[in-house]
């Protein structure tokens, strides 16, 4: 599982480098955080605990200047929401699906490419 979260790092075009914040892996189970920053200077935080019968994610990603486009996360806390636990912050809280790493590389390249247009 970790070696493909590093290998999708490692060969994005939009990924400039990344620091890992927290890594933590046992027999069954890995805790990440994660600071990427990408050729535009916005930066993604990824924090995700996985198990056998979990997954846990958030994922935050802000421009250069500090503002905050998006977040991806499963916390509990928003039951109104139909997609609940998934939710994303925009920054009003709006449904999400489960989403993964890859899936935010995609959403940020897809935005870059939009801006530049």
């Amino acid at each position: 599982m970790m070696p493909k979260i590093f290998e999708l790092l490692d060969t994005s075009r939009i990924v400039q480098r990344y620091e890992i914040l927290d890594f933590k892996q046992g027999l069954d189970f890995h805790f990440l955080k994660l600071k990427v920053e990408f050729v535009d200077d916005s930066v993604l935080y990824v924090r995700e605990f996985v198990s056998e019968n979990e997954f846990d994610y958030s994922c935050h990603w802000q421009d250069k200047t500090g503002d905050f486009p998006i977040r991806w996360d499963n916390s509990p806390h928003h039951p109104q929401v139909a997609t609940f636990p998934h939710h994303e912050h925009t920054p009003n809280v709006e449904e999400s699906h489960e989403i993964g790493l890859q899936d935010v590389l995609a959403l940020v390249q897809q935005q870059m490419e939009n801006t530049r247009l």
